[in-house]
């Protein structure tokens, strides 16, 4: 077998394993099977795969016959091929039977409390004064929303009940299983090892660029904390209170103009003007919350895009929402989503490589360079000029400016804490590695976890309590929560590039082409830095960010209106097809698809969301 046959048959060999795992990943969190059994031993035999150490030997002995392959491109294109592979292997291969035995008897073990957790009913007590069942997304917009303090308070003990819960079923045994397989590896903790493997970086360089943010950002964060107390009384900074005392009224105000039903047609029109394109993907969306679905929006995909020996593979890809219409604050969420996940979805649709390993989110694409495609996308949707566009009420009119203003003066002081709030989670994850297993006790988890938040928050407990942020407990997600920060540093210097070249990013049918070409064609062939300064000219900086958070309310209006007066300036563009095969799911149910046209699709939607809920 020549190498590039081996590595048409790798190609080959990796499909079958992986489209497996991830139809059952997909039918067993969007709880559509319970089949967590057939579920486990797929990701067993994908990780098996990866992990074998012996693959790394053999594409390295392919990668010294390649060097004598006499035809140039042949020659350059499988070399290129083998080396996305090595670096795939290097990044998953666990080398020693102990090592492999452990990692094996962790997927067993997250499966298990996977399961339970999903089984495990969380109740809340309603206006009514009724116990109501409430799954992650809904205590989270409850706590949010609520115009009852003691529904907040109920939806807020909900989320500590799930600590206690997981302290006594499982959690720790998890951190010491982690630790352990860790070890194995001679890495100290758990968390340096998924530092290393997601990032390519040591804690200690994550850190420092962590507290050099953290210290970019303390003033303004406890300025702000100090004029809500002044404001509003000391009550506001409660863990129940405080994201309500900020946000609670203005996205009442803005729910309108924002209705769950339209929010397909403002994905598919959005992501049509700026021309972003999927190469022919299939995309399913299962976009509404229901019982045993799993909490939290994600996007994955069981076909990732290649050139097979030439001839395109389109990917196909699923993303989920977990929305509720008919509650208040749910249609801007699910347009978050939406723009958020199909920011991801149109990442992994276009990398234009010859093998698979370069268009799948796992190491050692970096969740940082993955979540900044994504994170891009949503950052549009609070700029003003596109809410003037694209926010519209039932008569067709615009979201008022005082609106705007509104949720800028009531977001803007809490940008900062924003940021610190997925700050807060590598802070509480470094130091809850660090605890010998004599240490891990449910009372000194959860004092760490509080004093983690006072520490970076400086609230005694936060609105989303540490450990009931559901990545923690899976795999590929623990301990990498700070590329969500890395990548916001990411998406404000993308933007700030983008901003001086054109002047604005709604509706501009530059940007699509240009993503594309440089930060999704090549997908984790180059580094998170390597896209960027591909970009912009310059490498990964975290001051863009800084510089956004610092700015007080009036200097971020100012900044806005700019946007809304050069609507005046500019044609507006047409909307390109997505070139994509879309339907949408609830479940196994299909609502809506784009088989007859994108205008049949939304307008099915549409139909079906507010003959269901309303709106």
């Amino acid at each position: 077998m020549t190498a590039t046959d081996y590595l048409n048959d790798l190609n080959q060999r990796y499909l079958a394993i992986h489209r497996t795992k991830e139809d059952f990943f997909w039918e067993t969190y969007m709880g559509i099977s319970d089949d967590h059994d057939g579920s486990t031993q797929a990701q067993t035999a994908w990780t098996s795969f990866l992990s074998n150490a012996e693959q790394i030997t053999a594409i390295k002995q392919q990668l010294e016959a390649a060097d004598s392959i006499t035809d140039p491109q042949e020659k350059q294109q499988t070399i290129t091929g083998l080396s996305g592979w090595l670096a795939m292997f290097e990044s998953h291969a666990i080398e020693g039977e102990k090592a492999q035995a452990l990692k094996n008897q962790l997927i067993a073990f997250e499966a298990e409390l996977f399961e339970k957790k999903q089984n495990h009913v969380q109740t809340f007590t309603d206006e009514n004064g009724e116990q109501v069942e409430g799954s992650l997304p809904v205590l989270s917009s409850t706590i949010r929303t609520s115009n009852h303090e003691e529904v907040r308070q109920s939806a807020h003990q909900a989320l500590l009940n799930l600590e206690q819960w997981l302290l006594q079923n499982g959690f720790i045994e998890l951190i010491k299983l982690r630790n352990q397989f860790a070890r194995s590896l001679d890495y100290a903790t758990f968390f340096d090892y998924s530092v290393q493997k997601t990032e390519k970086m040591s804690t200690e360089q994550l850190f420092e660029i962590l507290e050099d943010f953290e210290q970019r950002t303390r003033d303004a964060h406890l300025n702000s904390l100090e004029n809500l107390a002044k404001e509003k009384g000391a009550s506001a900074l409660a863990g129940y209170n405080f994201v309500y005392s900020f946000a609670g009224n203005v996205m009442r105000d803005l729910d309108p103009y924002v209705p769950f039903s339209k929010s397909l047609r403002r994905w598919v029109e959005s992501f049509g003007r700026l021309n972003i394109d999927y190469s022919g993907a299939t995309l399913t969306l299962d976009l509404l919350d229901r019982k045993g679905k799993y909490p939290n929006g994600f996007c994955h995909g069981p076909i990732p895009s290649f050139y097979n020996q030439g001839e395109w593979v389109a990917a196909q890809v699923n993303f989920t929402s977990n929305a509720k219409p008919d509650q208040v604050g749910s249609g801007y969420d699910g347009i978050n989503t939406l723009f958020h996940e199909g920011g991801h979805a149109a990442h992994f649709a276009n990398v234009k490589m010859n093998a698979p390993c370069f268009s799948q989110e796992f190491s050692p694409t970096s969740m940082a360079y993955a979540e900044t495609q994504s994170m891009f996308c949503d950052s549009l949707l609070t700029d003003a000029d596109w809410l003037k566009q694209y926010a519209l009420d039932d008569e067709g009119n615009p979201v008022p400016d005082e609106i705007i203003q509104a949720m800028i003066n009531s977001r803007q002081p809490f940008k900062a804490y924003e940021e610190r709030s997925i700050l807060v989670v590598p802070y509480f994850e470094r130091a809850l590695y660090q605890l010998s297993d004599d240490e891990l006790t449910p009372e000194r988890i959860t004092k760490l976890a509080r004093d983690c938040e006072k520490q970076i928050l400086g609230l005694e407990c936060s609105p989303r309590p540490l450990m009931a942020i559901p990545h923690l407990l899976s795999d590929e997600a623990a301990c990498a929560y700070q590329g969500y920060l890395l990548a916001h540093m990411a998406v404000y210097q993308t933007r700030a590039y983008f901003l001086e070249k054109f002047g604005y990013l709604t509706d501009n049918p530059e940007i699509g082409p240009l993503l594309a070409k440089h930060y999704w064609h090549a997908g984790n062939h180059l580094s998170h830095n390597e896209t960027i300064v591909s970009l912009t000219g310059e490498g990964f900086n975290a001051k863009y960010l800084a510089d956004v958070c610092n700015l007080s309310p009036e200097q971020a209006w100012e900044v806005q209106q700019k946007k809304i007066d050069s609507l005046a300036t500019r044609e507006r563009a047409s909307v390109a097809s997505l070139n994509a095969a879309i339907k949408v799911v609830d479940g196994s149910k299909e609502l809506a698809s784009n088989a007859i046209s994108d205008e049949q699709m939304c307008d099915d939607f549409e139909r079906y969301i507010v003959e269901t809920y309303g709106r």
